[in-house]
């Protein structure tokens, strides 16, 4: 929780650095002991966002996605389920979600393979199949695209923190 309670500490040194110089932000760094976070608080980030209901067939294909996201042509599935032509369902599914149809699966994926980081020793490769995504190097370049560290760091990190707080290490 200290991350978003400390982000102001990256704006300051930020605006301290831009406006009055780096040495200076770096000498208030030095004597507050603060370290620039550079990933930010991505890694903390929920990546996806919360179901909409405005539009019923919307709100039905985001339902059944939930539960199979890890199916292969998982868009062209919802499409189908809609009934909509593909084209009507893309601009409705960004229109009610705000993301496009296929980067709502991969926010959905990401955010399992986050928790099954945090929770199991699978390896990668396994996790990344298992959500879905059967080359493991893409499902690797896109979870650091997404979350700003590997799955091999995100797991260090969280699934350490996790395995701390329940008194396991």
């Amino acid at each position: 929780m200290a991350g978003g309670g400390t982000s102001w500490q990256d704006l300051a040194l930020y605006l301290i650095a831009r406006f009055v110089g780096i040495d200076a932000a770096m000498h208030v760094a030095r004597i507050n002991l603060i370290d620039w976070h550079a990933v930010g608080q991505q890694p903390f980030a929920r990546l996806a966002r919360s179901r909409q209901v405005d539009d019923a067939e919307i709100a039905r294909c985001q339902t059944w996605i939930a539960d199979h996201y890890h199916e292969s042509s998982p868009v062209a599935s919802m499409v189908q389920l809609s009934g909509l032509a593909e084209r009507s369902f893309k601009r409705r599914f960004q229109h009610a979600t705000g993301m496009a149809p296929l980067e709502y699966v991969h926010t959905l994926r990401l955010e399992e393979a986050k928790q099954m980081l945090e929770t199991s020793d699978s390896p990668v490769e396994a996790i990344a199949n298992e959500v879905g995504y059967e080359d493991a190097g893409f499902f690797s370049r896109l979870f650091r695209r997404q979350v700003s560290l590997t799955p091999a760091q995100y797991r260090r990190r969280f699934g350490a923190m996790r395995r701390a707080l329940a008194g396991r290490e």
